[in-house]
């Protein structure tokens, strides 16, 4: 009887192989260009923590080829695509968070026009203090969210009633996944408030809540394909999610398909990875004679 194809013990081979060895793998960048598409630019906080006081966008709005800019007051739906708890705006509103938080967003007829436009943006931000190390969160009482714990018996005691105590610390630093494709999306208005998204990410279906969300429609009217991904490693399981969504706030607003892809600085600046992590230990063990 026949093999089963790829069944156990049979080598198979992966069914873009051969695409990818000779150039012909098509990605999002790499598809055909639909008519009046439009190229998205950011403008990105330079701060890590500062309040927003003032953002004009009028002179960039008058720039050649600029279809739209918009900020945090142009969001339709809810500004906030954090996957698991909440608090991750999609643009800034009264607060920055980090270097590099998308402030405003330009679509334009190509991207060197939306990249000159970006200049043309004035914010007006209030400096404020930044915790920059782990240390100093700690030494400060300052955390994202209520410590977690895990407890087994009393530590406490059984380390005060050990023999010997031994204390240590372990840092690691922070990482960047490095993909070769960086964060891009491309968005297509469809019937009504239908939209197709082309999106480079490990997790469509986080993509496609966000967008919905976002833009205050069904998560039903939000159709998210994926066909490759040109390396990820976990940099896109939830970082392709505020790119994809910019990307679908202009094309619902322009009526138009509109492509958002990062540069590489922008993309490591712009987008979370790997953190850095601090490690703390204390051990009491006691001697068995």
């Amino acid at each position: 009887s026949e093999d089963i194809r790829g069944g156990v013990h049979n080598s198979a081979q992966h069914d873009s192989a051969m695409k990818h060895v000779i150039g012909s793998a098509v990605f999002i960048d790499d598809m055909p260009t639909l008519p009046e598409t439009l190229e998205v630019a950011l403008l990105l906080s330079p701060h890590a923590h500062a309040k927003v006081l003032s953002i004009d966008i009028s002179k960039a709005e008058a720039c050649s080829g600029v279809a739209a800019v918009i900020t945090a007051n142009c969001i339709p739906g809810l500004n906030d695509i954090a996957p698991v708890f909440k608090g991750e705006p999609v643009l800034a509103e009264d607060l920055v968070e980090y270097a590099g938080q998308p402030v405003a967003a330009i679509a334009a007829d190509n991207y060197d026009n939306a990249f000159a436009a970006i200049e043309k943006i004035k914010v007006i931000y209030e400096e404020l203090p930044a915790i920059l190390s782990i240390q100093e969160a700690w030494d400060k009482g300052q955390f994202t969210y209520e410590p977690p714990k895990i407890v087994s018996g009393d530590a406490e005691k059984a380390i005060k009633d050990s023999d010997l105590v031994v204390n240590g610390e372990i840092a690691c630093g922070g990482q960047d996944h490095f993909y070769l494709e960086t964060q891009i999306a491309l968005a297509i208005p469809g019937e009504g408030s239908d939209i197709l998204v082309y999106s480079s990410t490990q997790h469509p279906t986080e993509v496609q809540h966000g967008v919905s969300r976002v833009l205050g429609i069904n998560q039903n009217d939000v159709t998210v394909e994926v066909r490759r991904m040109g390396g990820a490693f976990g940099g896109k399981e939830s970082q392709s999610t505020i790119v994809a969504a910019i990307a679908a706030l202009l094309a619902d607003k322009c009526r138009q398909p509109v492509k958002l892809r990062l540069r590489r600085d922008d993309d490591m600046i712009a987008t979370g990875k790997r953190h850095d992590f601090l490690f703390k230990y204390q051990v009491g063990f006691s001697s068995t004679g």
